[in-house]
């Protein structure tokens, strides 16, 4: 049976909302409330990959669990591989790196996500979501180009990563959401890569791994999640998510 865990990536350095992941909504820091999010799909064990002990201590009062990383990894991909050698886990198939800051991420998503790349055995998976008017031009929606449509086919690999688009009726232009899914040999190679130019200019690190021709799959994703980039988006979600409760 194929094995998958979770990793969650945090750090306090965030330049555009600092102390990000220990910003509270119902009295819970987010980082807990996404890692409970990732403990809901139930499809592997759950930790959060720190270089930061402040995160790490909210996360274990919390009653999760986490690895304490060096602080100075350049992405958070980096970080959770090295979170995953320190668990020195055997029969691990796949794994997870969940956004430490989309806590409204659908866990029907991340499920399907999680069995998509299985059935089609997947060097790498990702979600997309329709891409809204609003967010043709707005440079911090990552937009992500298919070879298919998603919508129609459930997935289709991806032809490239985009900040911004020149023509919003462009063919299978989708909203990329920030989570991914790697066979654990693929991920120990990926870290290994040198950073592209693109991936540099766009600060987009998945340019990386189809720049070195490594196929991503792009899994349609129902819902579209709001992440926290911005003092306004945490206001938005805090009110979304105490309204709810």
């Amino acid at each position: 049976m194929t094995k998958t865990i979770i990793l969650i990536p945090s750090r306090m350095g965030a330049s555009r909302l600092p102390n990000k992941p220990l910003l509270k909504i119902n009295n819970k820091p987010l980082i807990s409330h996404v890692y409970e999010k990732g403990q809901s799909a139930n499809i592997g064990e759950v930790y959060v990959a720190t270089g930061d002990k402040e995160i790490l201590d909210e996360v274990v009062k919390n009653n999760g669990k986490g690895i304490l990383t060096k602080q100075n990894h350049l992405t958070g991909t980096d970080r959770i591989c090295e979170a995953f050698e320190q668990l020195n886990l055997n029969e691990v198939d796949y794994i997870v790196n969940l956004q430490g800051d989309e806590p409204l991420i659908n866990k029907n998503d991340i499920i399907n996500l999680n069995k998509v790349a299985i059935q089609n055995n997947s060097d790498i998976a990702t979600l997309a979501c329709k891409l809204e008017s609003k967010n043709i031009e707005n440079l911090n929606v990552v937009k992500v180009v298919c070879d298919e449509n998603i919508e129609m086919n459930n997935f289709s690999s991806a032809k490239q990563f985009l900040r911004s688009v020149k023509n919003e009726n462009s063919a299978n232009i989708y909203h990329h959401i920030g989570i991914y899914i790697y066979k654990t040999p693929i991920l120990r190679k990926f870290v290994r890569l040198n950073r592209s130019t693109n991936e540099k200019r766009l600060k987009l690190e998945q340019l990386r791994a189809l720049e070195n021709n490594i196929r991503i799959d792009v899994v349609f994703a129902k819902s579209q999640p709001i992440g926290v980039d911005t003092n306004e988006d945490y206001l938005e979600i805090k009110k979304l998510m105490e309204y709810k409760s």
